[in-house]
C-alpha cells in the first residue's frame, strides 16, 4: 500500500518519539514520509531531554507507541523497561522502545541491522575481522559478528580499558591501532570519517590496508560516501555503508512501531528524502 493519503491530525493519531542528547532530522523525516506513504494516522517528533526517567515515564503514562533511544541514554533506559528483546540482551543496550498498554518492550535495532546486513552480503563467518572502535554502536556491531559466526576478530581501540572489555567479553583480541594490521574484512565503527567532525577528511584505514582487504563495512552514516568508502570503492572491494545501516535500522523500528514493513525501494526513498 503505497502513495494513499495519511489522515489529518487527529486526536487518534498515534506519536512516536525520538529521545537524544543531540536530535538529528532522519528519524523524523524518514519515519514521517513513511507514514505518508502507507496512509497511516501516526506523526514521529524529535524530543532531548535531561531527565530519562521523566521521560519514559511519560512514554508510558501518555501511550507514545514508540520511542527511538540514542546517546547517552541507550543503557540508562534498560531499567525503566519492562522486558528486553535478545537483540538488546545481547549487547545490554537499548534504541528501540515499543509501548503496548504501558508495556513497554525494548530493542536494539542497530544489532539487528548490523546482523541481517551481514548475512545480506554472503560473508563467509570464518573471515577475520579488525573493528575500529569501542563505544555503543562498536558493542552492537561486534556482538553481530560474534552471532553471526565470526570467530576471527580484533578489536582496534586506543582506549585500552574499553577495547580490552569489549575484546574479552566477546571473545576477540585487542590492539591499540591498527598500525601494519590486515584482515580481509575491515569495519569502522569509530566518528573517523563522519561530516562536521575533526576528521571528518581522514580514512579509517589506510591504503594498504583497504587494499588487503575484500570487504569494507564502514558504519558512520554521514556523509553516505565517506572517505574510507569512497577508498574502498576505488579499489574494487565491496562496501557495506553507514547509510544501509541507519536506513535498515529505522526500517526494523518502522515495523515494530505500525506492523507494516517497508519494501527495500521504500526504505531507499525514505532515506533519500530523509538526507535530502
Amino acid at each position: 500500500m503505497t502513495n494513499s493519503t495519511k489522515p489529518p491530525l487527529n486526536k487518534d493519531t498515534r506519536l512516536c518519539i525520538s529521545l537524544a542528547a543531540r536530535p538529528s532530522n532522519f528519524g523524523t523525516r524518514f519515519h514521517n514520509y513513511l507514514y505518508e506513504q502507507f496512509g497511516l494516522d501516526f506523526v514521529y517528533k524529535a524530543f532531548t531531554s535531561s531527565d530519562l526517567t521523566g521521560a519514559i515515564a511519560g512514554v508510558r503514562a501518555l501511550g507514545i507507541r514508540g520511542c527511538s533511544v540514542s546517546m547517552p541514554f541507550k543503557e540508562d533506559v534498560i531499567a525503566l523497561v519492562d522486558e528486553l528483546d535478545t537483540s538488546a540482551t545481547a549487547i545490554q543496550s537499548v534504541n528501540t522502545i515499543v509501548n503496548d498498554d504501558g508495556y513497554l518492550r525494548a530493542y536494539n535495532t542497530d544489532y539487528i541491522a548490523a546482523a541481517d546486513l551481514l548475512a545480506s552480503n554472503h560473508l563467509d563467518p570464518a573471515t577475520p575481522f579488525l573493528l575500529r572502535g569501542s563505544g555503543g554502536m562498536a558493542k552492537a556491531v561486534a556482538a553481530a559478528l560474534r552471532d553471526s559466526g565470526f570467530a576471527a576478530g580484533t578489536i582496534v581501540a586506543r582506549n585500552e580499558e574499553r577495547g580490552r572489555a569489549l575484546a574479552d567479553e566477546l571473545g576477540y583480541s585487542w590492539i591499540a591501532e591498527p598500525g601494519t594490521a590486515t584482515a580481509p574484512l575491515l569495519v569502522n565503527v569509530t566518528p573517523i570519517g563522519m561530516a562536521g567532525g575533526a576528521q571528518s577528511a581522514e580514512s579509517a584505514f589506510t591504503a594498504a590496508a583497504i587494499a588487503a582487504a575484500d570487504t569494507v563495512f564502514d558504519v558512520v552514516a554521514l556523509p553516505a560516501e565517506t572517505p574510507l568508502i569512497l577508498a574502498a570503492r576505488a579499489a574494487g572491494k565491496t562496501v557495506i555503508t553507514g547509510a544501509e545501516v541507519i536506513a535498515l535500522q529505522a526500517a526494523e523500528q518502522f515495523e515494530r512501531y505500525t506492523g507494516a514493513r517497508p519494501t527495500p525501494a521504500q526504505v531507499q526513498a525514505a532515506s533519500a528524502f530523509a538526507r535530502g
